[in-house]
């Protein structure tokens, strides 16, 4: 074996790593989940990005549903898992920015499997507080990419690592973790916890004997900076074309639009012009660590198929967010832009489904439909005051009862202007600023990268007064503060989160 696991002991039943022994068939299909964080939805071959080696996640896509427009309604780390969480909107499960998630939900997805008679286990980064709380899960190995939100808290990933080098760094690369430098991993690359969160889904669907379907969570902390791949896989893209940033006619008398100093400026910043070669080398890092990520799901994914579990599984790729990586000069998330708010979206449906394989839908998915799809899957019953849809309607052709758009936003995050709703189906986009009373709108279809905002245009004018309308619908039931008179208003403070939150409003901790 590659690697040599001190959680071996704690998985595994006597002799189980001896053999790959094949399953009796389950009565409910296998639930396979893997996330990554920051992934945008670009970053991968099949979706149309010949710079990006991602073989593994290519063919899970042509063995299953590639679902183009994917988003994340709430583009940071904890309100898009909230929403992946619970199969519900923002406004319904309480987060409209970052902050920390709640200890409970009147629905949660480990919670609802384990009722339906799944084994549940969660592997990698999840983003809760308290950091070790389980949802529902039978258990979890954490890996929190050097998060301490709790006294004495070490992850996982951590402890592990002590065992394995001691006295070592596992931050020797130098690179925090929202930093938009990159850098070679400076220790031996099984260390990465690239590859310990792969090998630990591995070790644990080795071991796997029981009776009952598995739902496994496998949530990868990368390519969410630090940018640190391993120097073989650097050197796979040396010679590969990395697309520049992509930057809009709208943002080019902007401040932050102005070359700066990198000796200068901040390692984190949320906005600023390095320079179109800085930029593509951060890129180059980033989709170096998709590849990491890619070579270790094909491990799981060869594994589940020795071990006769692969054709009985639904096996979803998602991730939380995406990553601006200098889009019109902007670097992480939370932002209405797609390299922020549109994500992979990857489901491979069970053989005994019999559905069309290789197809690509345009309808506008987001996380929270992930949870009712599985539902579904394991023979439970989806709560009607569920936000999320099931997507095997879409997979089995039946979109004419689908959302027209989805719904985006997030609360004031790096400048005051930062606080937003918008409204889009992959096609068209309309983003309404909550301080400025601002409005965007972006043909996507035409202008897939955003370089033009037509608000202004005359051509535009019904589609514009369409996309508005529908935002006073959506915001409504928000109340006066949002929506009076049938108009849109301007707020004078942020909403963080709303009266849906299930516990005592927390401290906001920083993103």
């Amino acid at each position: 074996m590659r690697h040599n696991f001190w959680l071996k002991s704690s998985l595994s039943v006597a002799g189980a790593c001896a053999a790959l022994t094949p399953l009796v068939a389950q009565q409910h299909p296998h639930i396979i989940l893997i996330m990554s964080d920051q992934h945008r939805g670009d970053a991968l071959h099949c979706m149309g990005n010949p710079s990006v080696i991602s073989p593994h996640l290519d063919a899970l896509a042509q063995d299953g549903t590639l679902f183009t427009n994917g988003y994340v309604s709430t583009p940071s780390s904890t309100p898009a898992r909230a929403g992946l969480l619970t199969g519900l909107s923002p406004w319904h499960h309480g987060m409209l920015g970052y902050g920390r998630v709640a200890e409970h939900y009147r629905y949660e997805m480990p919670r609802m499997l384990s009722t339906l008679n799944y084994y549940t286990f969660g592997i990698g980064k999840m983003h809760w507080f308290p950091q070790k709380t389980r949802h529902g899960f039978h258990a979890t190995l954490v890996d929190e990419s050097g998060r301490v939100e709790e006294n004495d808290f070490i992850s996982d990933y951590r402890l592990w690592f002590q065992l394995q080098a001691p006295g070592l760094d596992p931050d020797a690369t130098g690179i925090g973790w929202n930093d938009h430098g990159s850098g070679t991993y400076q220790l031996p690359e099984r260390l990465h916890p690239t590859v310990w969160t792969g090998e630990t889904a591995c070790e644990l669907i080795r071991n796997y004997q029981s009776e009952q379907p598995l739902f496994l969570k496998v949530s990868f902390a990368r390519p969410h900076s630090p940018y640190d791949p391993p120097k073989r896989l650097l050197e796979a893209y040396a010679k590969r074309e990395v697309p520049a940033p992509w930057v809009g006619e709208w943002c080019q008398d902007k401040a932050y639009a102005q070359e700066v100093d990198l000796a200068t400026a901040s390692k984190d910043a949320a906005y600023g012009n390095f320079g179109q070669a800085y930029a593509q080398e951060s890129r180059r890092h980033y989709y170096a660590n998709v590849t990491f990520i890619d070579e270790e799901i094909g491990r799981i994914i060869q594994l589940l198929k020795e071990k006769g579990m692969y054709e009985n599984a639904l096996i979803c790729y998602v991730s939380d967010h995406g990553d601006m990586l200098g889009d019109h000069h902007h670097w992480r998330k939370t932002y209405p832009y797609e390299g922020s708010t549109h994500i992979p979206y990857i489901v491979k449906w069970p053989a005994s489904y019999q559905l069309a394989k290789g197809n690509k839908l345009k309808e506008p998915v987001e996380l929270r439909d992930l949870l009712p799809t599985f539902l579904e899957v394991a023979g439970g019953e989806v709560p009607k005051d569920m936000d999320g849809l099931s997507l095997l309607r879409l997979a089995k052709g039946e979109a004419g009862s689908w959302r027209k758009y989805i719904d985006l936003e997030h609360a004031t995050c790096y400048s005051a202007d930062n606080y937003w709703c918008a409204l889009t189906d992959g096609q068209i986009k309309y983003v309404w600023r909550f301080h400025t009373g601002e409005e965007e709108l972006f043909d996507l279809s035409k202008d897939p990268h955003e370089l033009k905002n037509v608000v202004t245009q005359r051509a535009y004018k019904t589609k514009l007064h369409e996309l508005r309308q529908a935002m006073v619908t959506h915001l409504s039931e928000r109340g006066e503060e949002f929506v009076k008179d049938g108009k849109l208003q301007v707020l004078k403070r942020t909403v963080l989160y709303s009266p849906l939150f299930p516990d005592d409003k927390p401290v906001d901790t920083g993103i």
